[in-house]
């Protein structure tokens, strides 16, 4: 009975051990990750996700994220190809595609790829200069990403996206970027005004044209101008007055002086006329005419003086 009572003691107890090994062989891996099994020490593969059986001691299993991994590549001093002094840090993304090479390959793949990073940073930066650095980045992120893909491709690491967040720059090569693109705002602050001068002094060659065909445009812009400052009452104005307006009225005025003038000698000459031949000249004029034509002397004799 006891013989009986032990040895169902020691299967139950074989039974309750082969269960709870079978509990520690069950393994379960995400979506997100793969199992990498190592039996024995040798690589079997990646297995996953889901539900499968790793046997200990005789397998291993080594679980590997295949998520983007976002990565800050520290502060890079870096001398540009013009010796500008310049810091530089960037953003880094990049996932694991091939678990086993990511295990295997490389002690540690998230170290390594950011090792490489900042070496490539440095390097591609000290190759092109400052305006290039400053105007052309997405070729710069192009350059650098390819290269670290192709550097990390051995570990089984994809570098999908590489940015260049910061470059720092001197203060006193800030104040000189300040000096010359403010002089380039200036320079074309001023061909914009010369083209603007360019195109007025056209118009006002074609007004001018037209000016001189109809000089009585002249007076209508004399007139508008007047209107443009009349605008503002808290002016005195001096406006010229063109003497082309007034010639028309003194033209007027002399012909009816010389009309006056013909009438009055019309009737001087029909006065003497009427008048009888005595009071004429040998020659026949009027002596009144000559008398008045004639001019008189105003002197006064002198006065006679007595002599001692």
């Amino acid at each position: 009975m006891f013989e009986g009572l032990g040895l169902l003691l020691c299967l139950g107890a074989l039974l309750f051990i082969a269960v709870m090994y079978l509990f520690s062989a069950i393994r379960v891996v995400p979506e997100y990750e793969r199992g990498v099994i190592f039996r024995l020490g040798r690589l079997v593969g990646a297995r996953g996700p889901g539900l499968f059986f790793v046997w200990p001691p005789f397998e291993r299993m080594v679980r590997v994220d295949l998520r983007v991994l976002t990565m800050d590549v520290p502060s890079q001093e870096v001398i540009t190809l013009d010796n500008v002094t310049i810091k530089v840090n960037a953003v880094l993304y990049f996932m694991v595609v091939d678990p086993s090479k990511a295990v295997v390959n490389v002690a540690d793949y998230i170290r390594a790829t950011m090792q490489i990073a900042q070496t490539t940073v440095r390097s591609v930066m000290g190759k092109v200069e400052l305006d290039t650095i400053l105007a052309d980045r997405a070729r710069l992120n192009s350059e650098i990403q390819q290269i670290i893909d192709e550097q990390t491709e051995p570990w089984g690491v994809k570098v999908t996206i590489v940015e260049i967040k910061d470059v720092e720059l001197p203060q006193m090569m800030q104040r000189a970027m300040a000096r010359q693109a403010e002089a380039e705002r200036e320079k074309r602050a001023k061909i914009i005004h010369a083209e603007g001068e360019y195109q007025a002094s056209r118009q006002l060659a074609e007004a001018a044209q037209i000016i001189a065909h109809e000089p009585v445009t002249l007076q209508l812009r004399y007139l508008q101008t007047l209107t443009e400052i009349a605008a503002e009452k808290s002016s005195t104005i001096l406006f010229p007055f063109p003497i082309d307006i007034v010639r028309p009225f003194l033209g007027m005025l002399g012909t009816s002086e010389e009309v006056e003038l013909k009438k009055a000698a019309l009737a001087g000459r029909a006065v003497d006329d009427a008048s009888p031949p005595s009071l004429r000249g040998s020659d026949g004029e009027p002596a009144a005419a000559e008398r008045r034509a004639a001019p008189r002397d105003t002197t006064e004799p002198p006065s006679p003086t007595t002599e001692r």
